[in-house]
C-alpha cells in the first residue's frame, strides 16, 4: 500500500507498507511471527497505523488467536 502520510513515510522510511487483506480462501495464510506486548504498545501501535489499517483478533493455524492489522477497506471482525 502507499503511504500518503509524511509523517508515517519520515518515521517507517518506506512510501509503501505491506498490508494483509482478506480473501475468504481457508487456503490463505501469512507467514509470520507473534510477538508478546503489552497493552501500551498495541495503544502505541494503534496510534501510529494510519486509517487504512484495521487491528482484528485473528485466527493463527495454532488454533491460538492474535491481533493483526489488516486492510481496513475488507476487515471483518475476526473469527
Amino acid at each position: 500500500m502507499k503511504i500518503e502520510d509524511a509523517e508515517v513515510v519520515a518515521k517507517s522510511g518506506k512510501t509503501h507498507h505491506p498490508i494483509v487483506a482478506f480473501t475468504g480462501s481457508a487456503q490463505d495464510r501469512i507467514a509470520g511471527t507473534v510477538f508478546e506486548v503489552s497493552e501500551a504498545e498495541i495503544e502505541q501501535a494503534d496510534a501510529y497505523e494510519v486509517d487504512a489499517y484495521r487491528r482484528v483478533l485473528a485466527p493463527l493455524a495454532s488454533g491460538a488467536s492474535a491481533w493483526v492489522y489488516v486492510d481496513a477497506r475488507g476487515a471483518s471482525d475476526g473469527g
